[in-house]
């Protein structure tokens, strides 16, 4: 049973810390990211479809975003969608791409972004709590049911406590290193 507790319990808990830094990609910094743009879907013949697969997406310039339609018709559609996606921008078209000038940040939205991390960070850290007590209670729950040993339940529970701990770490080096991406000029 401690194999597959550790096993499952540390597939869980990396999938939580690659939901976490995926979360932490479409945080805005002082650059301009393509991946701000993931979640944006653009209406395309009846259908929603994600903006990276209607046209081009580079970054000219740091503070850039240019997106190239693969069909200029949907120029506007795109614009729209830009609009609504609430990205704190204002697409510019020019009749052939359309560009997101992202503004340098101040002082205090730095500051506002780097709380919004750690509260990213601490909803993670949330998940993983949940991930060690649901696992602590399967081992309870076999020790109760006589198929694991009192001394084998106390081994597992603090393997269990060990992985937990190893995950917790890396959660707080990811937020660290964004919130210090996040907040020098």
């Amino acid at each position: 049973m401690m194999k597959e507790t550790q096993a499952s319990l540390n597939d869980s808990m990396k999938k939580a810390v690659d939901s976490l830094k995926h979360q932490l990609t479409k945080v805005r910094t002082g650059r301009a990211s393509a991946s701000v743009l993931d979640g944006v879907q653009v209406e395309y013949y009846g259908s929603l479809t994600p903006l990276s697969q209607l046209g081009q997406i580079s970054t000219p310039e740091a503070r850039l975003l240019q997106i190239q339609p693969f069909d200029k018709t949907m120029l506007g559609a795109i614009e729209k969608a830009l609009f609504g996606a609430n990205l704190g921008v204002t697409p510019t078209n020019d009749g052939n791409f359309i560009r997101l000038n992202f503004p340098s940040l101040t002082e205090d939205k730095r500051k506002d972004i780097a709380k919004e991390i750690k509260k990213i960070g601490e909803d993670a850290k949330v998940v993983l709590r949940n991930l060690r007590r649901d696992s602590n209670e399967a081992v309870k729950k076999a020790e109760k049911d006589k198929t694991v040993s009192e001394d084998d339940s106390k081994k597992i529970q603090t393997e269990i406590q060990n992985i937990t701990d190893k995950f917790t770490k890396e959660i707080d080096t990811v937020i660290a290193n964004k919130e210090k991406e996040v907040l020098s000029v």
